[in-house]
């Protein structure tokens, strides 16, 4: 019966053992857990850098190649915008096959309606809250795509990072956003950057035009998202897909006439629509539509940050294609000009918070080496006879 009752109730120190191997046990599962949990956003987020890297300059790549055959940088913009019909379908998809409690695709469309105010999707909520962001996009991507006709991509694409500087810019000025110093540092970068880019080819007219064009597609980028921010808020996944459907519906709608009027005119003509590359126009298409579903459902998987070194990745890529498929010279000017815009980026992608972590980790840093420091002196003492045992035969090692 002792024994029975050992058995069941152990000694104190065995209890205690007990207890702290269970707590340890809980403590190397949970670290387990989250070190896994970071690997796999890790994994993710390598995963979404290429793929943004790629769909990006990929797209400006045969961009730039369909031009050549197909010169309508508007109609290609009109064309790949229609394709953005297809994220509210694709995100239904996504959340039939994942979520647990699966609605009808009208349920869940006038859920995600809600983002637009009380009485969802009106003719009044279109023209007010869609229409001028449909303008923007339109803007935005026919600016890019025309500067590719002027610049090659290396340049196109380096400029185009800058509206990073102009959201920030945009941001502190229109929505009072937090002033940083290192962002308006990386502003500064920027306007150095683009001004550098413009000397690089001696100021040449072609040259002049296509970097504006590239500069104001990236402010009408800018202008998009921070008015976005201002006009709408934060969007859910299903609720941004919607938006961006809306803005396809828009295109087709309002925008179709002008690449009509375009074709007339004999601004953007071509003789027949034999002529026209079909698989570089929804090769393009279908490249961006990825890029802008990464871009914008990316987070879902992976960290932010992440998704956005995609954008600086594709500029060295597109160097080594216009390396060997074009004449760009990449002079001293250029390449510093390069770096400069890519360092700004980088600065910007810095999270608010990210002095108090430096001082923090350089206060843990001095605690530390306090720590060390006494302990590091009893070894030195109590090791000083050793040392000048051993370190006789070594001298007279060195004498013969």
């Amino acid at each position: 019966m002792g024994d029975e009752r050992s058995r069941e109730s152990p000694a104190p120190a065995e209890a205690q053992m007990q207890a702290g191997a269970e707590g340890g046990g809980r403590v190397s599962r949970c670290c387990w857990k989250c070190s896994v949990t970071q690997l796999k956003k890790i994994f993710w987020g390598v995963a979404v850098v290429l793929g943004v890297c790629s769909s990006w300059s990929g797209s400006t790549q045969l961009a730039k190649l369909t031009f050549k055959k197909f010169d309508a940088p508007f109609t290609l913009t009109w064309f790949a915008t229609n394709w953005n019909f297809l994220f509210f379908p694709l995100y239904y998809l996504g959340h039939v096959f994942k979520s647990a409690e699966k609605q009808s695709p009208k349920q869940r469309y006038r859920e995600c309606c809600r983002f637009f105010g009380d009485n969802g999707l009106t003719l009044k909520v279109f023209f007010t809250k869609a229409a001028p962001f449909g303008v923007l996009w339109t803007l935005t991507n026919y600016l890019y795509l025309h500067a590719i006709k002027k610049i090659n991509t290396t340049d196109v694409s380096v400029l185009f990072c800058c509206n990073k500087a102009f959201v920030f810019l945009l941001s502190w000025i229109v929505l009072r956003d937090r002033f940083m110093g290192v962002r308006i540092v990386a502003a500064i970068f920027a306007i150095a950057g683009i001004v550098m880019m413009t000397y690089a080819d001696g100021f040449h007219s072609h040259s002049v035009i296509g970097i504006a064009l590239v500069v104001g597609s990236a402010s009408m980028s800018a202008l998009y998202k921070v008015l976005f921010k201002l006009l709408l808020g934060s969007a859910k996944f299903g609720e941004a897909a919607l938006f961006l459907s809306v803005l396809a519906v828009f295109n087709v709608l309002f925008v179709t006439c002008i690449p009509v009027i375009l074709y007339f005119t004999k601004v953007e003509y071509w003789s027949s629509f034999d002529i026209v590359p079909w698989g570089n126009l929804c090769g393009f298409s279908i490249l961006l539509l990825t890029f802008n579903i990464l871009l914008n459902f990316g987070i879902a998987i992976t960290y932010p940050t992440l998704i956005s070194l995609g954008i600086v990745l594709s500029v060295p890529v597109n160097a080594v294609v216009d390396h060997y498929t074009s004449e760009i010279v990449f002079n001293s000017v250029r390449v510093i000009a390069i770096v400069i815009i890519g360092l700004g980026f980088l600065l910007l992608l810095l999270p608010e918070e990210w002095d108090v972590w430096v001082i923090k980790l350089l206060t843990r840093l001095k605690v530390r080496k306090k720590e060390e420091l006494p302990e590091g002196n009893g070894d030195v003492t109590s090791g000083l006879p050793n040392k000048s045992r051993r370190t006789r035969p070594s001298m007279s090692s060195f004498a013969h």
